[in-house]
């Protein structure tokens, strides 16, 4: 029966190409029952005769290329395909991966410069098979390296993880997933597609999602769509750690992929002894650190539907707006803003803010509020080390229900336990980390006044609570509905 099972799968598998679309590629109707090794060597032909030579050598029989085994005038078709790219790669028995720019007998940095590196598909392209090859522009071996895998080849990992900015373990290792999206979608940031909704189609596969294909909906609403759904799904909130513009489909997501660029911000890292050292200076408000661990614990997860996101923050009033002097009508404007507990901020943003004292704030129609979108993770016991790697992190269940992210009953911070030495200590920890500098949203008030639309900033707006007094402050938690 083994021996069947082996032959069946022998016999149908495939090897599929990873490359750029240059000139004119043959599409299916131009080839369909047609001997390729026929067909006058012209175009995109001599690049499919010469990928199906390479797979008849290594012994496959049947090969795959996009630009003609996906019907381009089959809209039923393309959306199948579309959902279904990562699966067929992650499925090849061999990706062939051909560098077109890059000349015979190049040195170890040429892949690096290919342009294959700055299109949108070749991400999942890459990430998604087990088993590549690179071949140069006269299709020999990258490096001339013969070795049956190039995952396995340490330098060739090497130059690609440098050129893609993605870890290793995830280059030879990668799980799909909606976890970790904030670092996913900076591999994505600066790539490009000749079709602008297809920088977000292209990243189905990687979130594992499966989305309608909408071609001519626009770019901002396609990026809109795939955030919207890997929030809904996981409740994972570090997409909206960005700078740049805010989109049309909700003024919390950025209206361009290139907002991801720059790399997210960090939580200042606190070594054991440090952290220690803080949780024994905030004993004095451990009744309160222990309500406000339970409040956040009880939070629901953040939803997304329907362009509306339902997202639970702990809330700082705005107290004050006063722009700085500048000179000449720059695009921009710094504000330094006052915010309940809170040290001054300065935020520099392309809106335009109305300036208020303190004693006029009641006057203004229109409420700001400086946020820290509620991340579930902060209730975790403190790790100074942080997360291991990414695959550690990736592999996380894809599509938690609000259940799973409450503290189990026998949790000594349920609802109804009583204070004790490890709850308390749970507790300081967090009250510690809220007390380090954070990256803050701010919002303004709708005229409805029961919605908020995020205020957009060219950089990270960091606050940090004042002192061990502001702790009240910290208590305002809310779930706020932004369109």
């Amino acid at each position: 029966m083994q021996h069947i099972q082996d032959l069946v799968v022998t016999f149908f598998s495939c090897a599929m190409l990873s490359h750029t679309w240059e000139g004119k590629e043959p599409l299916l109707h131009e080839i369909q029952d047609q001997d390729i090794y026929k067909l006058s060597p012209v175009d995109g032909i001599v690049k499919l005769q010469s990928f199906c030579k390479i797979a008849r050598d290594a012994g496959f029989r049947w090969a795959w290329i996009d630009t003609c085994c996906v019907d381009q005038s089959n809209n039923v078709e393309i959306q199948r395909s579309v959902n279904s790219m990562f699966a067929w790669y992650r499925h090849s028995a061999l990706t062939i991966i051909y560098l077109s720019d890059v000349p015979p007998s190049s040195k170890s940095g040429a892949m690096a410069r290919s342009a294959w590196n700055t299109r949108g598909w070749t991400v999942q392209e890459f990430l998604a098979p087990k088993i590549v090859l690179f071949y140069q522009s006269d299709w020999t071996l990258y490096l001339d390296d013969r070795s049956p895998n190039h995952k396995e080849s340490a330098v060739i990992m090497q130059e690609l993880a440098d050129a893609t900015g993605i870890n290793r373990q995830a280059l030879t290792a990668f799980r799909p997933g909606t976890t970790g999206a904030r670092e996913k979608l900076q591999w994505a940031s600066m790539r490009v597609t000749t079709l602008p909704e297809d920088i977000a189609y292209s990243l189905f596969g990687i979130f594992g999602v499966h989305l309608s294909v909408i071609y001519g909906e626009k770019k901002q609403n396609a990026l809109g769509r795939l955030l919207q759904e890997i929030i809904a799904q996981s409740g994972d909130i570090s997409c909206l750690d960005w700078v740049g513009q805010s989109s049309e489909f909700n003024s919390c997501l950025p209206a361009n992929f290139n907002s991801y660029a720059a790399p997210p911000f960090a939580l200042p890292s606190l070594s054991e002894d440090k952290m220690q050292t803080l949780v024994s200076s905030w004993r004095s408000v451990e009744e309160l650190a222990f309500q406000l661990y339970t409040t956040l614990d009880n939070q629901a997860v953040p939803r997304f539907a329907n362009r509306r996101l339902q997202l639970p923050c702990i809330v700082f009033t705005v107290l004050q707006v006063a722009p700085r002097p500048s000179h000449g009508q720059e695009k921009y404007v710094t504000y330094v803003v006052r915010a309940s507990g809170l040290h001054d901020v300065l935020i520099t943003t392309e809106d335009k803010l109305v300036p208020f004292s303190e004693s006029r704030r009641m006057l203004m129609w229109q409420k700001l509020l400086l946020v820290r979108p509620w991340d579930r993770n902060l209730l975790e016991p403190y790790d100074s080390a942080g997360p291991s790697d990414f695959a550690d992190h990736d592999v996380q269940p894809e599509s938690p229900t609000t259940e799973d992210y409450r503290t189990p009953p026998s949790s000594p911070l349920g609802n109804n336990a009583p204070v004790d030495s490890e709850s308390d200590s749970h507790a300081l920890q967090l009250i510690v980390r809220l007390g380090q500098p954070f990256r803050a949203i701010l919002l303004a008030q709708s005229q409805r006044g029961r919605e908020y639309n995020r205020i957009a900033a060219d950089h990270d707006i960091v606050a940090e609570v004042k002192n061990v007094t502001s702790i009240r402050d910290v208590m305002d938690i809310r779930t706020l509905e932004i369109l």
